[in-house]
């Protein structure tokens, strides 16, 4: 419990002396590194107190086009009953003029299923801060007196909360999780620039499948829904090779699911392919790598995404013996 409030706090001091920027929720193809960017249950599935860093610059060479960088740390107050889990979840988002920093505070009870101790029932909460702001210099305005515009540089600071449930076993997993819980705008002016953050429903799931005593198959899904747009659905596949390299390939796209009136007709829903590779150097460290290609009428526009992500686990002086943790 004291090492992992000491990372707690490092992350914290590490967070408060950079500068941050943001969108409305933040899109990572190696979302299944950092799963408590999704859902607030996740934490302490790593057993180890953990510590991850995503980095994203999407749609290069377009001008304005999303920056998101993320840091996260989470591991159990109880090494012996693994019954909660605490993490702290710290973004920043930049999208044109529009930029968003975020922390919250993640808190999940965990049930244990089986004498292994192989499977569990994860319920999860997050309370967060949320700085909206807007850079009124960064607009280019086609008319000089649109009373819409900013005239300024506009700032809001709002609370956030979210909610989640998680159940895992050695071979499964199946989650879902509602972000932005209490949705509204951080801006009630009449030049109110910022926009009105959205409630977002994510369900994930995904397996292990494996092929021969090297190599394993690890295909997952992701679903997000905001009740706005075509529900966007990310299908992930990655070949596990001695538990050392993963290689690894989405795709997202958008899905008619739920009929929507404030969309106009003949929308392109496709958004991107994904490549990836994790290379493990050992139990404790990860480095990913994702590059997307578009699909959609922004291919002619930019140069794809790029996308970095790291992992650290901060081991005990005498290990535990843990099932393996693929998710």
């Amino acid at each position: 419990m004291k090492g992992l409030i000491k990372y707690i706090a490092l992350l914290l001091f590490v967070f408060g002396t950079t500068k941050g920027y943001g969108q409305q929720t933040i899109q990572f193809s190696q979302y299944i590194f950092n799963g408590m960017a999704v859902n607030p249950a996740y934490a302490g599935y790593k057993d180890n107190v953990t510590l991850n860093l995503s980095s994203r610059m999407q749609w290069v060479g377009i001008n304005g086009a999303p920056r998101t960088n993320t840091i996260s740390i989470d591991g159990l107050t109880n090494s012996e009953t693994k019954n909660v889990g605490l993490g702290l979840l710290a973004s920043t988002d930049q999208l044109g003029p529009q930029s968003t920093t975020s922390v919250y505070a993640n808190y999940a009870y965990r049930i244990r299923f089986d004498a292994n101790d192989t499977k569990r029932l994860c319920f999860g909460i997050a309370a967060g801060l949320l700085q909206y702001s807007i850079d009124a210099s960064k607009f280019n305005a086609t008319d000089v007196s649109d009373g819409l515009l900013p005239t300024g540089d506009q700032s809001k600071l709002t609370p956030d909360f979210r909610v989640g449930v998680y159940y895992y076993s050695s071979s499964i997993y199946i989650g879902a999780s509602v972000l932005s819980l209490i949705p509204g705008s951080p801006n009630n002016s009449s030049n109110a620039a910022i926009v009105t953050q959205i409630r977002h429903v994510y369900l994930t799931a995904g397996g292990i499948v494996p092929l021969s005593a090297s190599l394993s198959l690890k295909p997952s899904i992701m679903i997000k829904e905001d009740f706005r747009g075509p529900t966007n659905v990310d299908l992930t596949t990655f070949l596990l090779m001695n538990k050392a390299l993963w290689l690894g390939a989405s795709y997202r796209t958008g899905v008619p699911l739920l009929k929507t009136s404030n969309l106009q007709t003949g929308l392109d829903k496709t958004d991107a392919f994904a490549a990836m590779a994790e290379f493990y150097a050992g139990d404790s460290f990860r480095i990913g790598y994702a590059y997307d290609f578009s699909t959609s009428a922004l291919i002619s526009k930019q140069s794809g995404s790029h996308e970095l992500s790291l992992t650290y686990s901060f081991r005990p002086k005498k290990p535990r013996i843990i099932s393996p943790r693929y998710f």
